[in-house]
């Protein structure tokens, strides 16, 4: 298996940068990490970076158990985190999406409102659920899906890196076995919240490789973000 992959990160219309973003491969096996530091929280920049770091240096290729290795290295990266926050007396809290590829298995996990998409067979086959209250809102039938980005407790989570209870990651073991021509967009909720999930799998259809469909979802991002718009960070990965 070949990965195509290609990051971007941009303080959007922030005064700084909050999101972390890295990849690590080896042969056929790779793993692939998007972290928000949350706004509004002391070195938030600090507890994303610390979270990326934990993971994709604890990764190592081979036929691991992905499901208990990411809820054991996720649960590392929130000790890191707690131990930073008792070092510089501040709070850092950060959320964490993470995929896994080993050989023709993908798992991924997640803690807060960092998104995966999981392209199979030309369709969208998966999407991560937000840990937020907009999205029990929406799942409680209150909002409409596309109302989640808009919704006045989208900034509320429920799971969060940075916390010493409630920061579990929920793990997904993909139920097909992946192939070529198989895609994932990791992305923060400063991305997420600038396009629909149809054009996610719109602009990975026209697009030839990665960098191609990563920069077709920020031409969208550019006409609509705002001026005082989060950070966005994505990343795109193509099996070939």
């Amino acid at each position: 298996m070949i990965f195509d992959v290609f990051e971007y990160s941009n303080k959007g219309g922030r005064s700084y940068n909050e999101d972390a973003v890295g990849h690590k491969i080896e042969g056929g096996s790779g793993i692939f990490v998007v972290a928000d530091g949350l706004g509004g929280h002391s070195l938030g920049e600090v507890a994303s970076a610390c979270v990326r770091d934990t993971l994709v240096a604890g990764w190592s290729a081979g036929r691991a158990d992905r499901t208990e290795w990411l809820t054991e290295q996720i649960t590392k990266a929130n000790e890191n985190v707690l131990k930073l926050k008792e070092e510089r007396g501040k709070v850092l809290k950060s959320t964490v999406v993470a995929l896994t590829i080993d050989e023709d298995e993908a798992v991924w996990a997640h803690s807060g409102d960092s998104r995966l998409y999981c392209i199979h067979n030309d369709e969208i086959a998966a999407v991560t659920d937000d840990h937020s209250v907009a999205f029990k809102k929406y799942k409680a039938g209150e909002i409409a899906r596309e109302e989640i980005a808009t919704d006045e407790d989208q900034s509320s989570l429920l799971r969060v890196i940075g916390n010493e209870e409630r920061f579990e990651p929920q793990v997904c073991v993909f139920e097909e076995p992946v192939v070529r021509g198989d895609a994932f967009l990791l992305c923060s909720d400063g991305a997420w919240e600038l396009f629909k999930d149809e054009e996610v799998l719109i602009d990975y259809l026209k697009s030839e490789n990665a960098r191609k469909w990563a920069e077709r979802l920020l031409v969208r991002m550019i006409d609509r973000i705002g001026e005082d718009h989060d950070n966005l960070t994505v990343l795109t990965v193509m099996l070939k």
